[in-house]
């Protein structure tokens, strides 16, 4: 199941899924982006899915949410990813990777929901037009360390 958090407002907009997602309870929720984004005359939104009660996805559903990211990925901002174990991480990892190039991605722990929202919300770019970003913010090369000093 997944259900629509009352904190959403605004341009950000927040779920939580529980059990075994199915891919017409993914297909509700992308309706609600959607709706969301055209909304917003396409302006970029944040997105924060909470995933610590999540017991897996099926095929189907994760097909559909690769489709749907790639498609809207330049409409969205900022995306925060709440989980409570390690699997979480790297599946949230795959689940946003057709968004990375395009939108921040961060990992938050179940205890930081609250500052999972407050960074969700304060995307820079949150009334511009989205910019075509190939890479995050810091650059492709932040952590490059030369071998030979």
């Amino acid at each position: 199941m997944i259900e629509r958090l009352i904190e959403s407002s605004g341009g950000v907009i927040g779920f939580k899924a529980v059990g075994q997602v199915t891919v017409e309870e993914y297909e509700t929720m992308e309706q609600q982006i959607q709706f969301l984004i055209h909304s917003r005359r396409k302006r970029p939104i944040g997105i924060l899915v909470d995933l610590s009660a999540m017991d897996g996805i099926d095929l189907e559903a994760r097909w559909e949410e690769i489709r749907f990211l790639q498609k809207y990925n330049l409409h969205i901002a900022r995306m925060a990813v709440v989980g409570a174990h390690l699997w979480e991480r790297v599946s949230s990892m795959f689940v946003v990777a057709a968004a990375l190039l395009q939108a921040e991605t961060l990992y938050f722990q179940p205890s930081e929901i609250r500052q999972a929202w407050q960074w969700v919300r304060t995307s820079k770019h949150a009334l511009d037009p989205a910019p075509p970003r190939i890479s995050s913010p810091e650059g492709i090369w932040k952590d490059y360390v030369s071998e030979y000093m």
